[in-house]
């Protein structure tokens, strides 16, 4: 079955190109939106606003721009890959890989701040958990009194440990999770930064032959110069000849009739 085209590319696959091109742009917006909602979580961290259910929010959000992240590298790459001779295309094709690795840049700065912060958290978990002092260190009261006040107070002190080891358990994950995240978009700019060097290198190669084509242009547009001046020259000849034979052949027949 014959394929129609349009400008030498198949309409299927300018189609599929277009397809594509909408899907990455959709995609790029709306990692650019989570990225602007992780940023304002993240500075809400260790503030009054702080609180697990904030934390939760950030790491769900997080989990799934990351996702979709992958999802549209792999989308970037194939419309890198889909040859087209259309500019409009290739213009459209360098635009949305310049706009997704800027995004791509604030969702990873967004990530290390998160995990920084994550961090900070952790470590004063630790320093407080270390400095607690002794649950039986307390003065004044009977016997009995002191030892129920120290089983209260143990227990407390007990219940907020486990809470807070807990915590730290749950922060000290969402780092893990966060710096394999980092690796996985560095591993991503590397993908596309090696594709786009590549492209890079087809694009050079291009502007070589249209460099070389406009050469040859510019060297058959001198020898169809030459070629005309050499045809005005020629024909300008054969005026003169014909303007000559006309003088030689008036002069003749004057001469006759005068004889």
């Amino acid at each position: 079955m014959e394929t129609s085209y349009q400008g030498g590319v198949p309409f299927e696959d300018n189609d599929n190109f277009q397809r594509l091109s909408q899907t990455i742009a959709s995609n790029i917006k709306k990692i650019s939106q989570n990225v602007s909602s992780m940023s304002k979580m993240v500075n809400q961290l260790q503030t009054p606003q702080d609180s697990q259910e904030l934390r939760n929010q950030l790491r769900q959000i997080q989990n799934y721009t990351q996702k979709l992240a992958k999802d549209t590298s792999s989308m970037i790459m194939q419309l890198m890959k889909q040859k087209t001779d259309i500019p409009a295309n290739v213009l459209t094709r360098d635009r949305l890989s310049d706009e997704y690795m800027a995004t791509l840049n604030a969702f990873q700065s967004t990530q290390r701040a998160a995990a920084q912060k994550t961090k900070e958290d952790v470590r004063k978990v630790k320093a407080q958990s270390i400095n607690i002092g002794d649950p039986f260190a307390l003065g004044g009261g009977s016997k009995d009194g002191m030892e129920l006040e120290s089983s209260r107070k143990q227990e407390q002190l007990t219940l907020q440990e486990e809470r807070e080891l807990q915590e730290l358990e749950e922060r000290e994950r969402d780092i893990r999770q966060l710096e394999s995240d980092i690796v996985d978009v560095n591993q991503i700019f590397k993908e596309l930064g090696a594709m786009i060097h590549e492209q890079g290198a087809v694009v050079e190669s291009i502007e070589a032959s249209v460099e070389h084509a406009a050469t040859d242009v510019e060297a058959a547009a001198h020898e169809l110069s030459h070629a005309a001046n050499y045809k005005n020259k020629l024909r300008k000849k054969k005026v003169y000849i014909t303007l000559i034979l006309i003088i030689v052949i008036s002069i003749i027949l004057i001469l006759i009739f005068n004889h």
